[in-house]
């Protein structure tokens, strides 16, 4: 098999994303209705008719992003004939999406993986007061130039890379003041571009360690089983399939590094020529273009896109 899903984390959110499917086909309207009923609200209504403001929430992002993931996974099982198990090599996400990736594989339900990432979206929000912390994207340097660089300012509080998204894109979290330093000193040293990002917290970094708790806490009440394709995890960059060190990642995922590019390459290696971002836009697509340039990328969230797909495999 050389086909990997991958599936996207928060800032891929829009008002209106998986209406369509959901007006299409009926599987993927059932999969809103059980997180609905998972959440005992109408988060379906935030999705489609917004406002953005509360969608945008990470309360409310992180489970909506697992929803429309998961119904196009549904509709691709039950329309396009997909079976994950025989056609797809690995599973992945970027933050938040390794919960979709792990309920499309089977190892958490739909209606666990929307509460956990509930959980998790107030969790890591409540972690640090409103201005403490921040996050910055820094452009044009790799992973271990970023690490010196948050070393050269831990002087001035925590600061750590949060996301090595590839492609000379590598995100940084801490503490506002070290993150503020980090920019300047990563202007001296190169950076083409270097800027707070606009975070309601400082996400992937020790400061979440509140939030890591509380989700060791929630994921100690759920079963998890062995999903039916790896999972390769953002803090390890390889496949794993035990429950217990699935766990064990999600739980050091929410203050470690999301290692976005070691993750793809591992699976281009590993003989991954085509790529499929499953769900709310195509942010995963992009990334992994630059970091594998050889590899086909493409999203599927859209009924044009899931036509694409069958027409593809037909």
């Amino acid at each position: 098999m050389t086909v990997a899903f991958v599936f996207p984390g928060q800032g891929s959110q829009a008002v209106g994303m998986g209406r369509e499917l959901a007006n299409a086909f009926t599987p993927a309207r059932r999969v809103f209705e059980e997180v609905d009923a998972a959440l005992g609200e109408s988060l379906s209504r935030t999705i489609w008719d917004g406002p953005a403001e509360t969608l945008t929430l990470t309360e409310n992002a992180q489970p909506a992003l697992m929803a429309v993931s998961l119904a196009a996974m549904r509709v691709l099982e039950t329309e396009a004939g997909l079976d994950l198990a025989r056609d797809v090599a690995f599973v992945a996400g970027h933050s938040l999406g390794e919960y979709s990736a792990l309920a499309a594989a089977r190892a958490i339900s739909i209606t666990d993986a929307a509460r956990l990432l509930r959980v998790r979206g107030r969790a890591m929000q409540k972690a640090v007061p409103v201005g403490k912390g921040a996050m910055a994207a820094l452009i044009g340097l790799d992973l271990a130039n970023v690490q010196a660089i948050a070393a050269d300012v831990a002087d001035a509080g925590v600061c750590a890379a949060a996301n090595d998204n590839g492609g000379g894109q590598v995100v940084l979290s801490g503490e506002k003041l070290a993150v503020e330093r980090a920019i300047e000193l990563a202007k001296r040293r190169g950076a083409k571009r270097a800027m707070l990002l606009s975070v309601s917290a400082p996400f992937h970094c020790a400061l979440m360690r509140p939030a890591a708790e509380a989700m060791a806490q929630a994921l100690a009440t759920v079963t998890v089983q062995p999903p039916r394709v790896p999972l390769v995890a953002n803090v390890l960059a390889q496949p794993i399939s035990e429950p217990g060190r699935i766990v064990h990642s999600l739980v050091e995922q929410v203050t470690g590094t999301v290692r976005w590019r070691e993750s793809v390459l591992y699976m281009v290696r590993a003989g991954v020529k085509t790529f499929h971002e499953v769900g709310a836009g195509k942010v995963l697509t992009g990334l992994i273009k630059r970091i594998a340039d050889a590899v086909n990328a493409s999203p599927i969230g859209t009924p044009d896109d899931i036509t694409r797909f069958e027409a593809k495999r037909a």
